[in-house]
């Protein structure tokens, strides 16, 4: 049997404890590597790039200087800039792509089903300081709640769409069931952040209330139990900038009621 839909580990701090989340999930948002500076994203095959602002180059971005420099991408997927002082290499980061500062701009190569894309943020852009936050649905404890963490059989493949456009396949190896109001719920865990099952949903309250696309939610694997705390379900890239790949939800996590818990709409 699945897990009821009821308030688990309910504390008098909770509010408190989603208070913080919350400021950390602006300041990651506002940080050099958020999502408000993304300014450029360019497909790109293995090869040689002279990358600037200006038109004279392979590779023409929208910000930075006439010439930043010469980009060198591998067949693996390794990728090299060189401003003048010898190529640097883009270094790899924990859950992120590899990455390499060149004065005001970071630069990120990501891959995505084999396509290789420059993804470029300006860490001068007004809108980290600028922005000024996001509406939130008060903290409701009844949305706090204990699933089911089943393992599957075996891994599955499925198949998850994007943002762009771009279909991506995925490995699912769990499934979180609870109930809601008499009905059974799975919900697929499609990603994994540092290692936390993340869940992408959509609900009655998509494109209306809350961000159309989906919203992400990171889960609390507790054993044969997953904690899954919607006051923190949180949009996802692509609600601050049309240069994201993200996610949408698969069909079983597209939800038919309303779950008014979490960040609203920007």
């Amino acid at each position: 049997m699945s897990a009821p839909a009821t308030p688990t580990d309910i504390r008098p701090d909770l509010a408190a404890e989603t208070e913080a989340w919350h400021r950390d999930r602006i300041a990651a948002l506002v940080a050099g590597e958020g999502w408000l500076n993304l300014t450029d994203r360019i497909e790109l095959s293995p090869g040689r790039y002279r990358l600037g602002r200006a038109g004279d180059n392979d590779l023409r971005l929208s910000v930075g200087p006439d010439h930043l420099g010469v980009l060198e991408l591998s067949a693996e997927g390794r990728a090299l800039l060189d401003q003048g002082a010898g190529p640097q290499p883009f270094a790899p980061v924990p859950d992120a792509y590899p990455r390499l500062q060149a004065g005001s701009l970071l630069l990120e190569m990501t891959s995505l089903e084999g396509q290789h894309a420059l993804r470029v943020r300006d860490l001068d852009h007004p809108a980290r300081a600028g922005f000024s936050g996001i509406a939130r649905y008060p903290v409701d404890p009844v949305w706090r709640i204990t699933a089911r963490w089943e393992a599957l059989p075996k891994p599955e493949a499925l198949g998850i769409d994007t943002a762009l456009g771009v279909p991506t396949s995925v490995q699912i190896t769990h499934r979180a069931r609870f109930s809601h109001e008499g009905q059974e719920v799975t919900l697929l865990p499609t990603h994994w952040k540092a290692g936390k099952p993340m869940f992408v949903i959509r609900d009655a309250t998509s494109g209306v209330e809350t961000y159309g696309a989906s919203r992400f939610l990171i889960g609390e694997v507790q054993g044969d139990r997953v904690i899954l705390d919607f006051n923190r379900a949180f949009n996802p890239p692509c609600a601050f900038t049309d240069l994201a790949t993200c996610p949408l939800p698969p069909r079983g996590n597209i939800l038919p009621f309303a779950i008014r818990a979490g960040e609203k709409a920007v």
